[in-house]
C-alpha cells in the first residue's frame, strides 16, 4: 500500500538552516530528512530513516554473504574495558559514574566488547570467524559540523574477524575489502580505497574508502595516472626539488634581525623558500621536548608527527623552548641542539638554511648527518603539484567523505584480554583480529553530495526512500490511488509514495524534486481525458507520456 504524504511526518523547508555549510546538511534537513537535536545529535526523521535502514540493509546482505554472524551489544560499557585496553585515556571517550560510583564508557566502537565475548573461543577448529552489529557510538566531539559528517552520537557497522595466523588475517581483511566495494558500488558512490592511518584503533595496517566530496573533511591525494591514491594523513609524495644556493664546506652564520618568518628570511637572503628549514618544537605527553624539523615550504602534518613520535604531543610553551633552546620561534635550528631532532624526508639530502638557536641568527649551508643528528620520518603535509612516489605523476588533493575504514589489530586487544585458543598441538595463542567500520549515516550525506542538482537529492535507486512518487493533483485522487497501485505492482509493496496533500501544485512539484526518488508520476486534469500520466525520471529529466495501466510494467 503506497505512503501517503497527508499521513506522513514530512517536515520540508523553503530554506536551509543558516548553519548548515555541507550539501546533505542542507538538503537532508529541508527535504524532512533529519532534524537536529543538539549539538552533533540529530534524529532521524521517517523518510530519513527509511534511506539510512536500505543502506543498513545492503551492508547485512554483503557482510552476511563473507559470512558474518549479526549480533548486539551494549552502548553502556564498564571502563574496566577500555582501560585494560588502553583507550579509555582518550579525551574523545565519554565516561559516566552510576549511583554506586562505577565507571562506565559510551563507546565510539566495541573492540574491547566484541574481544571480551572472542575469550571464550577455545579452539583453533572454531576459527575463523566474523562478528558484527550495527551499534550506536558515542563520540566527545569538540566540534560537531556538516550535518551528519562530524556527530557527537551515530550508528556504525562494525564487525570483526577473528583468525589464527597473520595468513588468516590478510583472507579475512581481503574479504572485507571486496564486500566494501559492493556496498559502495551498490550506493551509487564514487570512491577510492587508499591507505590510512590506524590511529587510536592500533595496528599494523588501514584503508580507508574515501568518496571524493567538497564538503569531507579528509583529504585524498591521487596521482594523474590513477597508480597511487592514499589519505594525506599517510600520503608519502615526492615535493618539488629546491634551487640551492653554492654549498659550503661548513654552516656559516648570518645576521637576520627581526626576521621571523620563512618568507622575509627568503626574500633577505635572496633564496628560494625551498632551500630553508623551519623547526616546531613539541612536548609529547611524557613531558620530552622533541624538535620537529620540516622544508621551510612545508607545513607539519600533527597525524603524521604523532604516529613517528608514537605519543600525542603539544606545541612547546615559549619558556620551554627557551630553556631547551635558547632562542625564541623564529630563530630555532638543529644545529647544536641538546633536544631530539625529527626531520622530515625531504631534509635528508641538500644544505638548508636554518636558525642558529639565537635570536636573529640564521645559519646557512646546513646539512643533515655532518652538522646534526637526526631521526627521519615523513611528517610533511602532501601538497597540490608534488610528484607520485610510484610513478613521478603530478598528485591532486581534494576533500572526500570517510566512508569506511578497515584495520588489521592483529593481537592489539586479544592478548591484554587473554583472548586465545589452542592450536593443533595444543599450544595456545592469542587471536589474530581485524576491525571493519561503515556509518550508515556519513554514507547517506556522501551519496547526497554526490548525487544532487540545484532542485534537490537526486537519489540512486538502491538507497531511495520510495522509487516513485505520485503527485496527485486536485480533481484526480481517484486516478492518483489507480496509478500508485499499478506502480507497487510493479516497483514492490511499500516502494510509493503518494502525495495526496491539500497543497499546491507548484509545492508538490518542489517537494519531489527536493526529496529526489527516481521516479515522479504526475495526475492531473489531463489525465481525465486520456487516462494516462506524466512519468518523470529525477536523473534525466526525461518524460514520458503512459497509460496507467503501463505503470504495472514501469521499472
Amino acid at each position: 500500500m503506497a505512503t501517503r504524504a497527508s499521513q506522513l511526518f514530512l517536515p520540508t523547508l523553503r530554506d536551509a538552516p543558516a548553519d548548515a555549510e555541507a550539501v546533505s546538511h542542507r538538503l537532508l534537513v529541508r527535504g524532512g530528512f533529519v532534524r537536529q537535536v543538539g549539538a552533533g545529535l540529530w534524529t532521524f526523521l521517517p523518510l530519513g530513516w527509511r534511506v539510512h535502514q536500505r543502506i543498513v540493509g545492503i551492508i547485512r546482505e554483503e557482510i552476511d554473504a563473507i559470512g558474518g554472524q549479526e549480533m548486539l551489544c551494549p552502548v553502556l560499557t564498564p571502563a574496566e574495558l577500555w582501560e585494560r585496553s588502553g583507550r579509555s585515556r582518550y579525551p574523545e571517550v565519554f565516561k559516566l559514574r552510576d549511583r554506586n560510583d562505577r565507571q562506565f564508557v559510551l563507546p565510539m566502537s566495541h573492540e574491547e566488547t566484541f574481544t571480551f565475548h572472542a575469550a571464550e573461543l577455545q579452539s583453533y577448529r572454531q576459527l575463523p570467524q566474523v562478528w558484527y552489529h550495527f551499534g550506536t557510538k558515542d563520540r566527545d566531539e569538540p566540534r560537531p559540523r556538516g550535518g551528519l559528517l562530524r556527530v557527537r552520537e551515530f550508528i556504525m557497522k562494525d564487525s570483526y574477524s577473528f583468525d589464527r595466523d597473520e595468513a588468516g588475517l590478510d583472507e579475512s581483511f581481503a574479504r572485507h575489502a571486496a564486500a566494501y566495494r559492493r556496498i559502495f558500488d551498490r550506493c551509487g558512490l564514487t570512491y577510492y580505497e587508499v591507505e590510512a592511518e590506524p590511529g587510536m584503533m592500533g595496528g599494523s595496517e588501514s584503508r580507508d574508502f574515501l568518496a571524493p566530496a567538497g564538503s569531507g573533511e579528509n583529504e585524498l591525494a591521487l596521482c594523474e595516472n590513477g597508480d597511487f591514491g592514499a589519505d594525506t594523513e599517510v600520503a608519502r609524495a615526492v615535493p618539488t626539488r629546491p634551487d640551492f644556493p653554492p654549498a659550503l664546506d661548513a654552516p656559516e652564520e648570518i645576521e637576520t634581525p627581526g626576521i621571523t618568518t620563512i618568507e622575509a628570511l627568503a626574500r633577505f637572503l635572496g633564496i628560494d623558500a625551498r632551500a630553508t628549514s623551519k623547526a616546531m618544537p613539541v612536548v609529547k605527553a611524557d613531558g620530552t621536548l622533541v624538535l620537529g624539523l620540516v622544508r621551510g615550504d612545508d607545513r607539519l602534518h600533527d597525524v603524521k608527527l604523532e604516529a613517528a613520535l608514537g605519543s600525542a604531543f603539544r606545541p612547546a610553551e615559549e619558556e620551554e623552548i627557551r630553556r631547551a633552546l635558547g632562542a625564541g620561534g623564529g630563530s630555532l635550528g638543529p644545529v647544536g641542539a641538546t633536544v631530539e631532532v625529527l626531520a622530515d624526508e625531504a631534509l635528508r639530502e641538500g644544505q638548508f638554511v636554518a636558525g642558529a638557536n639565537r635570536d636573529g641568527v640564521h645559519l646557512r649551508g646546513v646539512q643533515a648527518g655532518r652538522d646534526y643528528a637526526a631521526r627521519f620520518a615523513d611528517i610533511r603535509q602532501v601538497r597540490e603539484g608534488d610528484r607520485c612516489p610510484a610513478c613521478g605523476g603530478r598528485l591532486s588533493l581534494q576533500p572526500a567523505i570517510e566512508l569506511g575504514h578497515i584495520f588489521k589489530l592483529g593481537t592489539r586487544y586479544s592478548e591484554p584480554f587473554g583472548a586465545t585458543f589452542l592450536d593443533e598441538t595444543g599450544i595456545e595463542r592469542p587471536l589474530v583480529m581485524g576491525c571493519y567500520g561503515i556509518g550508515p549515516g556519513r554514507t547517506m550525506a556522501a551519496v547526497i553530495e554526490q548525487h544532487h542538482d540545484d532542485r534537490g537529492i537526486v537519489w540512486p535507486d538502491a538507497v531511495a526512500p520510495y522509487a516513485a512518487h505520485v503527485v496527485a493533483l486536485p480533481g484526480v485522487e481517484e486516478q492518483a490511488e489507480a496509478a500508485a497501485q499499478a506502480l507497487e505492482q510493479s516497483l514492490g509493496r511499500g516502494a510509493v509514495l503518494l502525495d495526496d496533500r491539500d497543497a499546491r501544485a507548484g509545492e508538490k512539484f518542489a517537494d519531489a524534486d527536493l526529496i529526489g526518488c527516481p521516479i515522479r508520476v504526475t495526475v492531473g486534469r489531463k489525465t481525465l481525458e486520456d487516462g494516462r500520466v506524466d512519468v518523470r525520471r529525477r536523473v534525466s529529466g526525461e518524460e514520458e507520456r503512459l497509460p496507467i495501466s503501463d505503470l504495472e510494467t514501469l521499472r
